[in-house]
């Protein structure tokens, strides 16, 4: 049975910094593209960072809203993947959600974010709270 379980969220203030990690299990999470989500409520889920396996070189996308400030990266030999969050603004106020793919390669580029159907697997979420 595979399981994704985010930690790491919580509240902040403007211009703080948060790590999110996601660990996996029942599934091989090191051959696949991972990635993170975000979602308000009453909005689509955004797709913010993918990460493909290290076969295909660790390769990143971010999507806009996030490029400069966010980092994903992954650690193959605990499962786990991470997203570094770094001078966070009220509009990144959101559940955050990990998601694992059945594909080594995830090959989006602006404007073509990624699509929570291309995932299968998805965590619990994580709540991520940033105030002024």
């Amino acid at each position: 049975q595979v399981q994704l379980v985010e930690s790491g969220g919580g509240s902040v203030q403007v211009g703080g910094s948060l790590r999110l990690s996601c660990a996996a299990s029942g599934y091989a999470a090191e051959r696949y593209c991972l990635a993170w989500f975000r979602q308000v409520p009453g909005k689509k889920r955004e797709g913010i960072a993918t990460i493909n396996s290290q076969d295909d070189g660790r390769g990143t996308f971010y999507a806009d809203s996030v490029k400069g400030r966010f980092t994903i990266s992954r650690d193959d030999a605990e499962s786990t993947i991470s997203l570094q969050m770094n001078n966070l603004q009220p509009e990144d106020t959101a559940m955050y959600y990990c998601a694992g793919s059945r594909r080594s390669t995830c090959n989006y580029y602006t404007p073509y974010d990624p699509v929570p159907d291309d995932f299968p697997w998805w965590g619990q979420g994580t709540q991520v709270t940033v105030s002024s």
